[in-house]
């Protein structure tokens, strides 16, 4: 290829589910381009489904976060190595050893056995939901706190401290916060999670925290893995409910699917994954000169992964920005792929298995209670949704 001119990642959304409309011009033209980053680097975007797992299966290819440039302004996230037990923004073999001791804890079979427990959480704010009547920001009434509430109680996490980690989650998240608050939530929620460690090292209960502490991890790694899990279990999730719900609503014939053949649910989620990827890149950075594309990626350059570009690449799913819940969408990469692909996905599955479809029975009439248009995009954020989704219902009184 010719050397082009770098771009700026794209970030303007031509509707609330689809990804800029540059990102997919690119891939069919440059599926890997020269990057300008805030920060002054100059790097790669990758566009392009079978790029995008190259890379991510590559071991040339770093996640440790020293090394990386983000191509949205980090607010100080960049440039500092992973504190002990931050295993995701790592590499093998520190990578593995944090991986392995956690694998266990999210297994397809340990997962599934939460599914009743899951499912009541769900059913239990849904009554609330249907208590209070219409209208309700989902959000706040259920699509934010199922996935809190689980995480939490997996972790051991005090029901009377679910609301501020909560809140300090959602400052971290922002890309319109200065800096300084960044920090103070970080280190607040960090020394909240050391406590919580202490007193689990004290008296254990039956929760993951309390399992790890027979491992040899220490206070600060055991707290360090307890902050990523629960900012990872906070906000993913919840947007995908969140965001998948507004899809869905705005696509009645893919709702009636949904509604009239409920056995197809596994699917169903499968689809709202690929088409709405809430995680619209990752970073990795080439530890040696790498050729990827027909483009020579040099030592230290960081590569940034369009997960929402692969997600709609033709190239791997027919016609795919249009969205099919009949469509086998499996190969796509909303939970990445390789040793870092996301290793509580398939809790992430339960959940939305669960949420979904007992929304719609609760509420057949569920509708927007306001024009498309006004639901708040998170457009600030990291990871992409709505920040609130007021709907209404009929109450039949």
């Amino acid at each position: 290829m010719t050397p082009t001119e770098a771009v700026v990642l794209p970030t303007g959304r031509p509707t609330p589910f689809d990804p800029p409309a540059e990102l997919g011009q690119l891939r069919e033209s440059r599926p890997i381009t020269r990057l300008a980053y805030p920060d002054g680097h100059r790097g790669w975007l990758v566009t392009s489904h079978a790029l995008v797992r190259e890379v991510l299966a590559d071991p040339r290819f770093s996640a440790r976060s020293e090394l990386r440039h983000l191509p949205v302004d980090s607010g100080g996230q960049a440039g500092r190595p992973a504190p002990p037990g931050m295993f995701i923004s790592t590499d093998p073999p520190v990578h593995t050893r944090y991986r392995h001791l956690l694998t266990g804890e999210f297994t397809v079979r340990r997962m599934r056995r939460l599914t009743e427990r899951i499912e009541e959480i769900t059913r239990v704010h849904l009554d609330a939901m249907e208590r209070q009547g219409p209208p309700a920001d989902l959000v706040a009434a259920f699509t934010a706190p199922i996935p809190a509430v689980v995480i939490c109680e997996l972790l051991g996490v005090p029901e009377q401290d679910r609301e501020r980690f909560m809140a300090q989650g959602t400052t971290l998240m922002r890309t319109d916060v200065p800096q300084e608050e960044k920090i103070a939530a970080y280190l607040a929620m960090q020394a909240h999670m050391k406590e919580l460690v202490l007193a689990k090292r004290a008296t254990p209960t039956d929760d993951m925290l309390s399992g790890l502490t027979g491992s040899d991890l220490t206070d600060e790694e055991l707290a360090n893995i307890g902050f990523m899990l629960l900012g990872a279990g906070l906000d993913t999730t919840a947007n995908m409910l969140a965001l998948g719900t507004f899809a869905l609503l705005r696509n009645p014939a893919q709702l009636d699917v949904l509604r009239s053949e409920p056995d197809r649910a596994d699917q169903v989620v499968e689809e709202l994954l690929r088409y709405l990827s809430v995680v619209p890149f990752l970073v990795r950075t080439a530890l040696e000169d790498v050729e990827l594309g027909g483009e020579r990626v040099s030592a230290g350059e960081t590569v940034t992964i369009s997960i929402a570009a692969a997600n709609r690449d033709p190239g791997r799913f027919a016609d795919p920005d249009r969205l099919d819940l009949l469509r086998a969408s499996g190969g796509h990469v909303a939970f990445g792929h390789g040793v870092h692909q996301c290793l509580g996905q398939q809790l992430a599955r339960v959940e939305m298995l669960a949420g979904f479809p007992a929304l719609f029975e609760r509420f057949p009439s569920l509708r927007l209670a306001v024009e498309p248009g006004e639901v708040p995009l998170r457009t600030d954020m990291l990871i992409y949704g709505v920040h609130r989704l007021p709907v209404t219902w009929d109450t039949g009184q």
